[in-house]
């Protein structure tokens, strides 16, 4: 089943996601994907998260699609004008690559090359709109396509911690208005704050995913909460996860947790394994998803 066919069945939707490497062999990137076969919607493949140069999210994709999955494409606005955009919308579209990610990007002094220049011609609204422009038969410039013209399911992120919320919200609608046809959430770990964020924004129209990081260690724990805007680990997880005989199992019992309390107030799950993919199956379980 089909990413938009779960949307319009209105299934409660799983992701997942995993990371191509730094360099050309992605043989550990489809061993982690082959622990979300048949668990999951959707699997997205980050595109050089973090500003750090690796292998692309649309190689990351072909690859995953020829081992049966069905891949996410993410798209970042930081590194490509729009005429490099709609190219890759177009040749991701000629394998049969039609599930999108759009987001904007992280600003390049966060990765391993600053001095690269960044581009942010265009930004994640613009990114929907330009998928959808394409789908009409023409160019941001006004230019026809040969052949039929591509479709996609296009998606969109949102980050429910950030203060003020009105500001992600007005983001938000904006991206749906554009054409998002479902939203994944930055990662969450209170669910108190996703329940007051979900009340406040009312019914939207697409399904909200939320998103969880497993947790691997305090260190990391803290590291999101000085540095990732909007995520707040709280200190009674981070002493969990510090004290654990088996970090493993404990990020398990974390993660049913979270995700008891938040699937009466979410359409779907998106789950950043960060490398545990092999820890999904016992989660899901766990979850009786």
């Amino acid at each position: 089943m089909s990413l938009r066919d779960a949307i319009v069945r209105r299934d409660f939707i799983i992701t997942g996601e995993v990371a191509p490497p730094k360099g050309c062999d992605l043989s550990e990137m489809l061993h982690e994907a082959d622990a979300l076969r048949g668990r999951v919607h959707g699997i997205n493949v980050t595109d050089l998260q973090s500003a750090v140069m690796r292998t692309s999210s649309l190689a990351g994709c072909l690859k995953l699609q020829e081992a049966g999955h069905h891949p996410i494409l993410q798209m970042v606005c930081r590194d490509r004008n729009r005429v490099s955009l709609q190219s890759e919308l177009l040749s991701a579209c000629a394998f049969g690559i039609t599930d999108v990610l759009a987001l904007t990007g992280d600003y390049i002094t966060l990765g391993d090359d600053p001095g690269a220049k960044p581009v942010f011609d265009l930004d994640s609204v613009q990114l929907i709109a330009a998928a959808r422009t394409l789908e009409t038969g023409k160019d941001l410039a006004g230019n026809d396509l040969a052949g039929d013209p591509p479709k996609f399911c296009v998606g969109c992120v949102v980050n429910p911690g950030v203060d003020p919320t009105e500001l992600q919200l007005f983001k938000l609608r904006k991206k749906i208005r554009a054409g998002a046809e479902f939203c994944q959430t930055q990662a969450v770990y209170e669910p108190e704050r996703f329940i007051a964020f979900r009340e406040q924004a009312g019914d939207l129209g697409i399904p909200i995913l939320a998103g969880i990081v497993l947790l691997k260690s305090a260190g990391m724990a803290r590291f999101m909460n000085k540095n990732v805007a909007g995520v707040n680990v709280p200190d009674e997880l981070i002493e969990r996860i510090k004290g654990a005989e088996n970090r493993e199992e404990e990020s398990v019992a974390i993660t049913i947790e979270l995700i008891e309390q938040l699937k009466p107030h979410c359409d779907g799950i998106h789950l950043m394994p960060l490398g545990w993919t092999h820890l999904i199956p016992a989660i899901l379980d766990g979850c009786g998803l």
